[in-house]
């Protein structure tokens, strides 16, 4: 009964991070368009007079949501995080579905993910139900999620998103000391190619990234946060 709460809960929090992130999605589309703000671009113009070609306040009210929206996306991540990691210690009895036939966890099949349970959502599902009452959990769990990209930033141009969760960085997998491990590969690999798996709209995605120098801050421009 837990178990089969817990799922419920989580799936209800899936769907609700989905929402967040299409909102998210749709203020950076806005404010990044041609001749858009950017995320934090200046809204005045060379001579320091407000930009005539843009809504100031709009623009400052969508920015301050977004920030917000932030927030409560990785709120929720980590509740569904920690609900992953109950769902994965718990032992679910046998639940029987139909006269003589009962199935568990322990009933031998392999640790999936099911993508379709996100279809078209932009963050990985991370618990997929393959009948009424059972539960599998996702082997490859990601470790770190991207929460801040910089615009024209290396990570952009080389595809990673906004709310990317991180499987797998150049040798680095979930472990000890990531930030310490990430930082290092960076470093070390400084202007050639890193594969990187995420996850990313229910399925893993390889990705290829190039720590260089740009004008913004450090080699990639965007900041991982563990899970």
């Amino acid at each position: 009964m837990v178990a089969t709460n817990l799922k419920g809960e989580t799936m209800k929090l899936m769907e609700k991070r989905t929402a967040i992130e299409s909102e998210m999605n749709a203020i950076i589309e806005r404010l990044t368009q041609p001749g858009g703000p950017g995320l934090s671009g200046n809204l005045v113009d060379a001579e320091g007079f407000p930009r005539a070609d843009i809504d100031i306040p709009l623009v400052r009210a969508e920015r301050h949501h977004l920030s917000e929206l932030r927030n409560d996306y990785l709120q929720i991540t980590d509740k569904i995080n920690e609900n992953i990691q109950i769902l994965h210690s718990v032992k679910l009895a046998p639940i029987s579905r139909h006269s003589g036939d009962h199935s568990g966890l322990d009933n031998g099949a392999p640790l999936t993910v099911n993508p379709a349970a996100s279809e078209s959502s932009h963050v990985a599902p991370m618990v997929s139900f393959t009948g009424d009452m059972d539960v599998d959990v996702i082997v490859r769990r990601p470790f770190a999620i991207v929460d801040e990209i910089a615009e024209n930033s290396p990570a952009v141009e080389d595809g990673l998103q906004l709310g990317d969760q991180i499987v797998k960085f150049g040798n680095v997998e979930a472990g000890e000391d990531l930030l310490q491990r990430l930082a290092s590969v960076s470093q070390a690999n400084q202007g050639h190619a890193i594969v990187v798996t995420v996850m990313r709209q229910g399925t893993l995605i390889n990705l290829t990234v190039t720590p260089r120098t740009w004008s913004g801050r450090g080699l990639l421009g965007c900041h991982f946060r563990l899970l």
